[in-house]
């Protein structure tokens, strides 16, 4: 929703951790990209776009789970992903 072109088909979001607390869920996941390029768009200047997209994602999962959440983000560059065997399967393709 929040980037065009090439980004949402080199993105891809991994949930590395998910703790279901009493009062909230903590969930911190890990935004991998292909380019150091792809990596400085999805965080945007100043972090703003990062920021936009941790909000709309942390309402969106507020909403599902009936419960406040703690959305911890971290953006990676993992060269050529969707080019390796292991990786894709690692991710779940």
């Amino acid at each position: 929703m929040n980037y065009e072109q090439e980004i949402p088909y080199s993105c891809e979001v991994l949930v590395m951790d998910f703790k279901d607390k009493e009062d909230m869920l903590v969930i911190r996941a890990d935004i991998i990209v292909e380019r150091e390029s792809q990596k400085g768009i999805v965080i945007g200047k100043k972090g703003e776009a990062l920021k936009r997209v941790g909000i709309q994602a942390r309402q969106t999962l507020e909403e599902f789970f009936g419960k406040k959440v703690y959305l911890e983000q971290h953006v990676k560059v993992e060269k050529d992903w969707r080019k390796k065997e292991l990786k894709l399967k690692h991710y779940g393709y």
